[in-house]
């Protein structure tokens, strides 16, 4: 009889130790869950705020580009005004000089 009360004595403690062991797993497990959402969200934030820098950094850079653009289109304006004056002040004798011959 106690090598069947001893049987039964282990077969229990193993019992006792599988849900021991089942539980244990369980908690282990939502730990590694819990472990990798607190990864997974840091790694989200982290790959937001460069993308934010990035967006500044391109902004920033698309409106120097803009500028420098800007100031090429407006240097060759004032150019084309400087020539075609000079142009138009260059026949302003020439055209003084029609006007005179035909009015005298």
């Amino acid at each position: 009889m106690t090598s069947i009360s001893e049987a039964i004595t282990t077969i229990k403690k193993a019992e006792n130790d599988a849900d021991k062991l089942i539980e244990d797993s369980k908690q282990k497990s939502s730990e590694m869950i819990e472990e990798a959402k607190e990864k997974s969200n840091a790694l989200i934030k982290s790959a937001k705020d460069e993308a934010h820098a990035e967006t500044g950094d391109i902004i920033f850079k698309a409106e120097d580009d803009a500028k420098k653009e800007t100031l090429q289109i407006s240097n060759k304006a004032d150019e084309t005004v400087r020539i075609t004056k000079d142009q138009a002040t260059g026949k302003i004798d020439e055209a003084v000089d029609i006007i005179v011959k035909n009015i005298l």
